[in-house]
């Protein structure tokens, strides 16, 4: 995903169960995982570090301190109490039982599609790691200014807005021990935070992008870092006063190229009634992935994003975990989620380039088929692999925008009985600067809750409301907001 509404937090899923995951132990016992984004304190701080980083830990921890420890079955995840009970998955008819998988091969590995009549198209395989493919001229030049000017019509809005001023009442609520904080900031667990280690912690960040300039004239305007080393010890994070990190940051001017992204989007439907080229897009959509139609159908409208020159979107997940403490935005509703938090549970992106780009603009995957995936490798030396402003061509793998060209990648891996498993980090991805011109580009994603009792609920309420013409439009119906902004040209 290049574009708005990226996913809330990043780390693995758990295999999906019948029933919605228990609660887990207090955060008192913390654990990491060798550098993979998959432990649950993991999950707290990064979900923290969605909007201001530092500051946002003290929040979010204080909520999961205090609401920790249920018993399972009572977990933050589980659906509230209902007067319909969502059935398990042997009591409800549906038309699959599993998710087809494309085979990838190998790199280079080329396969023959028709996805419209009486015509051919060639799909290539351009990594393993995550299972990645290309389809030139999925799009006719056509198509691409017709996409180009719905949107316009439609209006485009900014894909992301400038952090405010909303923790101070958090901060005069804190209430939980400095060194729970620094344990979860202190990745590798050596008793020093490390510049690399608090940066790592806002990959998925939604507010301003920090690098460790930024991070050394935070330490030096609040005194943080007494020998000027660039690293903190226990003892001298307990002496910060983090409300002072607080008042920093929110005098700091922050421009659009600053943030973690800088584009403008808006959508447009695809459902019934939706003008004939979106729907054609649609129906060629299910064809290239072998998805259930109703699963696809039943996804996120078409995103269509406009990147100027200076636009970029640094590298991010496209889709987030789901704990406890978190919700699938698709399902959340129909199954009567109570989560505090919600991702988007997006199985699959697929990305189309509306236009040639006259400079930058490339989709990149820095660690596009590594023979192994560390967080904190990430970060080296001062380079961020995830800057796609200036680090783009120190990633393993860069797609140039071709009018027409169509990427659709996987961003989780098979459970291995054929539904979601755990997230695929190797899906990492970013939109490089825009150096020259104009970029623009399409998404479709498609929404596969990990858990298929609630995926197969989702469904279930889906085909409901479609056959009772009747029944007013409930509020979480898919393209409820889009459904009379269609036009036919």
């Amino acid at each position: 995903m290049e574009a708005a509404g990226n996913a809330v937090t990043g780390g693995p899923l758990q295999p999906p169960q019948d029933e919605p995951p228990p609660g887990r132990d207090r955060l008192s016992g913390i654990q990491k995982c060798g550098g993979s984004v998959c432990s649950r304190s993991y999950f707290v701080v990064v979900m923290v570090f969605v909007h201001v980083y530092i500051l946002n830990v003290i929040a979010l921890l204080f909520y999961v301190y205090y609401s920790n420890g249920t018993e399972p079955g009572e977990g933050a995840g589980s659906p509230a109490p209902d007067n319909r009970a969502v059935p398990r998955p042997e009591e409800m008819a549906g038309p699959y039982t599993y998710l087809p998988r494309i085979e990838g091969i190998k790199v280079g590995h080329k396969q023959i599609l028709e996805l419209v009549p009486n015509k051919i198209h060639e799909m290539r395989t351009l990594s393993l790691k995550p299972l990645l493919f290309e389809i030139p001229h999925f799009l006719t030049e056509d198509e691409c200014k017709l996409l180009i000017h719905l949107a316009r019509l439609k209006g485009l809005q900014t894909s992301q807005i400038l952090p405010i001023d909303g923790y101070k009442e958090a901060m005069e609520n804190l209430d939980i021990s400095k060194t729970d904080i620094f344990n979860l900031l202190d990745h590798n667990q050596d008793g020093q935070l490390q510049i690399k280690e608090v940066l790592t912690h806002s990959r998925l960040g939604n507010g301003r992008w920090m690098t460790p300039d930024n991070i050394r004239e935070m330490y030096s305007a609040v005194k943080a870092d007494p020998d000027g080393n660039g690293v903190l010890s226990l003892d001298e994070f307990k002496k910060l006063n983090l409300r002072d990190f607080h008042k920093y940051l929110g005098k700091q001017k922050v421009t659009m190229s600053d943030l973690v992204r800088n584009s403008q989007h808006t959508w447009l439907y695809q459902g019934e009634g939706a003008h004939h080229v979106l729907r054609s897009i649609r129906q060629r959509v299910i064809k290239l992935t072998h998805l259930p139609s109703e699963i696809v159908e039943n996804s996120e409208p078409l995103q269509v994003v406009q990147y100027d020159t200076g636009g970029h979107y640094h590298a991010h997940m496209d889709s987030g975990p789901v704990f406890p403490e978190t919700a699938c935005a698709h399902t959340k509703l129909t199954t009567n989620e109570t989560a505090p938090f919600e991702t988007s549970c997006r199985y699959v992106t697929v990305l189309f380039y509306l236009n040639n780009v006259t400079g930058g603009g490339e989709t990149a995957f820095p660690v596009a088929d590594n023979r192994t995936y560390e967080e904190m490798s990430l970060i080296q030396n001062d380079l961020d692999l995830r800057d796609t402003r200036k680090n783009c061509d120190k990633g393993n793998l860069r797609i140039k925008p071709r009018l027409g060209t169509a990427v659709f990648w996987y961003n989780y891996l098979s459970d291995g009985k054929g539904w979601v498993g755990d997230i695929d980090e190797f899906a990492l991805h970013g939109g490089c600067l825009v150096t020259s011109g104009t970029k623009w580009i399409a998404n479709n994603w498609i929404n596969v809750d990990p858990n298929k009792q609630r995926q197969l609920w989702f469904q279930q309420e889906m085909a409901r409301l479609a056959k009772d013409d009747g029944e007013k439009q409930k509020d979480w119906a898919v393209d409820k907001s889009y459904k009379d902004m269609h036009m036919d040209l």
